[in-house]
């Protein structure tokens, strides 16, 4: 009886928790998709510390699929594998800053169940930033998955509901969303100007020393072991989102020559972008990266009928004929 009561308290604690953002194709996921109009740049630098086969056994060595070229640019589901513990750090073109809704979004290859698109096989890592390239501060991850089973290296799903702040929570080719507003007030870290990302696989041993803890200090249960030259957390991609100075595709401009009023906006939006004289394209993408409108002007100046969006904020793009970028916070009410 007593065996039956804590399979019960288990499940119940699970359901009265599962309240984050579930698995992509659910109501209510954030992942954003790798084609995503919010995505002005990608890593375009990364160093990789391979981690183990097995951290229990050392002498098994490390992992070997993938080199650290293939987390650059855009998501292909070409990775590099980190292994148990191993660690990824990545800068861009330019800084990330702090804008409205996620910064970033980091891709790994997980997979759904073919039964069941509300579980997927994910590897997990933790998310830590820095801008100074030498203190790192890490992302206040939380994970409510059950600790006391085991998840093996195989066969065996999980919810994403469940997990918050971790990168590796979505399936491939959908980026997990980051918000430096989450770090804000940390002493020695400037979240308006990022200049590293940091990827740290999750050790997912609930049973050993080497188990790795939320930030609640719960134990993270993830595959494990995972003891192939493909282990740990698969890294395909990082995309920036807020990011002054130039990024790999286009040059993403600082915000002097836009201009968007009134703000916040009613039915209609007057856009202004003076450095274009001949012209831009303009795109109304949502915090979670779906494209809401979009459309062209001729001069400097164009007025957006945005009355069939709901209240909200939304990022506009702006874009002229060189693929130069500008983004703007847009509040509709």
């Amino acid at each position: 009886m007593r065996y039956l009561y804590s399979i019960l308290l288990v499940l119940t604690t699970s359901s009265v928790f599962a309240q984050y953002a579930p698995q992509v194709g659910m109501s209510g996921c954030d992942a954003i998709p790798d084609s995503s109009h919010l995505f002005v740049g990608w890593a375009n630098t990364c160093i990789v510390h391979r981690g183990y086969l097995n951290i229990d056994f050392p002498a098994l060595g490390t992992t070997t699929s993938g080199d650290s070229s293939l987390s650059l640019g855009v998501p292909d589901r070409m990775v590099v594998s980190l292994g148990d513990s191993g660690y990824a750090t990545l800068t861009f073109d330019g800084y990330l800053y702090n804008g409205p809704g996620a910064d970033f979004a980091v891709f790994e290859n997980g997979f759904a169940n073919p039964t069941n698109d509300s579980q997927a096989f994910l590897e997990l890592a933790f998310v830590e930033v820095s801008s100074d390239g030498e203190n790192f501060f890490r992302f206040p991850a939380q994970s409510l998955t059950n600790t006391q089973t085991q998840i093996p290296g195989s066969g065996v799903y999980m919810y994403a509901n469940l997990i918050h702040n971790l990168a590796g929570k979505y399936i491939a080719n959908w980026g997990t969303p980051f918000d430096l507003e989450d770090l804000a007030g940390i002493s020695g870290l400037d979240i308006n100007r990022i200049t590293h990302v940091r990827l740290v696989d999750v050790v997912g041993d609930v049973n050993a020393r080497h188990a790795c803890f939320d930030s609640a200090g719960r134990t993270i249960n993830d595959p494990f072991p995972t003891q192939f030259p493909t282990g740990g957390f698969d890294l395909d991609a990082v995309g920036a989102i807020h990011v002054h100075g130039s990024t790999g595709i286009t040059s993403v401009q600082q915000s002097s020559s836009t201009f968007i009023y009134p703000q916040p906006a009613g039915d209609v939006v007057s856009l202004i972008q003076q450095d274009c004289t001949n012209g831009f394209q303009y795109l109304v993408v949502s915090l979670d990266g779906r494209l809401m409108l979009e459309g062209t002007a001729t001069t400097t100046t164009t007025q957006v009928n945005i009355s069939n969006l709901q209240s909200c904020v939304y990022s506009i793009i702006v874009k002229d004929s060189k693929g130069k970028k500008w983004v703007e916070k847009l509040v509709h009410y």
